[in-house]
């Protein structure tokens, strides 16, 4: 396969892009952070009862899921901080370190004490160790996604990009069945006591897993052209960081909407938490098979008619969605309608990032991509999950997620209308209008 360079150059060996079996150890780690990071809205309540009890406040909810929405408030400079560290000294070490972080935070939150045990300073480890998981991870999407996009044949990057969405979705399976299992085994007490500290410590258990297997990655970042030719592109354009903003941000709230699901299903349908964490397992089920897929589908047709044709059905059907939810608050439905939407998410989501990555010049790919994703969820996703819970309580009523949801599909739509091709073998009849 003819190749990207990582190869020694000394040797003198053919190039090779990396296979796809390698290539998905990204993967893994990138999964292992997800998981770390998204647990914390799964158990939203329990963590609420615990560090917020309601003998000191009516609004432990909402104080939580601000405390989830801070971890997003540190994730742009995670993602500018680490992400010029990969591009000045490589993709491998940027991912190490991000992974190396969230396993410090993942540990301080499991073990953190309660507010009965150790009074206001619980919140505030809560907050801290919450703050440093939102930096870790902003720094692993730019230089994961950038090593993928550098590892991958040009044909294939829809595919590989794929499976990194493809991987967060099995962290979100991976969370929601780790609930599913902690609140069928234990009572409704011990899963607010204790019970939701173990699904976080099996995520810092698994760190060192994570860190043996990216040490084990070869580095994309090929700096022998350096010095050769006119010196490369650093500044991203102005029209692909605000287009590419407004294509994020649509994303990242439908994908937060999306993953509120369990909680949502308990306070605003009433269902019993084992019956809402299924919820949160369909969503990792059909997420996976569809953000792959619209990867892949987006090399043979262009990211633009995929992630099109997806947003559009999504607006077609968010409202209608969750009016048979409320109106028929059974696990079938609630599940039937959380698969549908998630399915067409990830048709778009996928060829989303890829496109915005394709656009970011090579020499600041990491940190542009980085920088922007963490923004853009810095300012919208994180605060998703606190909005649609207080925009519930003040409109009294349980459709604020899908009004949420679908003006942001509406922004996010028309960016992805003026954005350009980025497929190198979409059909030209599907290219974007011609540049001016």
């Amino acid at each position: 396969m003819a190749a990207l360079d990582i190869a020694d150059p000394a040797v003198g060996a053919s190039p090779a892009y990396l296979p796809l079996r390698q290539v998905a150890s990204v993967g893994v780690g990138n999964a292992l952070e997800f998981y770390d990071f998204l647990t914390f809205s799964f158990f939203a309540i329990q963590i609420g009862h615990c560090f917020f009890p309601a003998s000191r406040t009516t609004h432990g909810l909402l104080f939580t899921l601000a405390t989830f929405g801070a971890g997003f408030v540190t994730r742009p400079l995670g993602g500018f901080v680490i992400g010029r560290f990969a591009d000045r000294s490589g993709r491998k070490p940027a991912m190490m370190l991000s992974f190396a972080l969230m396993g410090v935070a993942i540990t301080g939150l499991a073990l953190t004490p309660s507010y009965a045990a150790i009074g206001a300073a619980a919140p505030a480890l809560l907050l801290v160790f919450r703050l440093l998981q939102g930096f870790a991870l902003g720094g692993e999407v730019g230089p994961s996604t950038a090593f993928l996009i550098e590892a991958a044949p040009p044909r294939r990057r829809g595919l590989y990009v794929g499976l990194q969405y493809g991987t967060q979705d099995i962290a979100v399976l991976a969370a929601g069945l780790v609930g599913y299992a902690l609140s069928s085994w234990l009572s409704t007490a011990d899963l607010d006591a204790w019970g939701w500290r173990i699904a976080f410590l099996l995520g810092a258990a698994v760190v060192p897993v994570g860190l043996i297997v990216r040490r084990s990655l070869p580095e994309t970042l090929d700096r022998r052209d350096e010095g050769v030719g006119p010196a490369p592109t650093t500044v991203a354009p102005a029209r692909i960081v605000v287009l590419g903003l407004m294509m994020l941000a649509a994303t990242g709230i439908s994908i937060y909407v999306i993953e509120y699901i369990a909680t949502y299903a308990q306070d605003s349908l009433h269902m019993a938490t084992k019956l809402a964490f299924g919820a949160t397992v369909t969503t990792g089920l059909v997420s996976l098979v569809s953000d792959v897929s619209g990867g892949a589908l987006s090399d043979r047709l262009g990211r633009r008619p995929v992630m099109l044709t997806a947003v559009a059905l999504l607006l077609v059907l968010i409202l209608p969605a969750y009016v048979v939810m409320i109106r028929w608050p059974s696990p079938l439905v609630v599940y039937g309608a959380v698969a549908l939407l998630s399915a067409l998410l990830g048709f778009c989501a996928g060829p989303t990032l890829i496109a915005i990555t394709e656009s970011l010049p090579k020499a600041s790919r990491s940190a542009a991509l980085g920088t922007l994703y963490a923004v853009s969820l810095a300012l919208f996703g994180g605060s998703t999950q606190f909005m649609i819970k207080w925009l519930t309580d003040v409109s009294g009523s349980p459709l604020a997620p899908a009004w949420y949801m679908g003006g942001a599909l509406v922004v996010g739509a028309t960016a992805m209308v003026l954005m350009r091709e980025t497929a190198p073998v979409a059909p030209s009849r599907l290219s974007s209008p011609r540049r001016a």
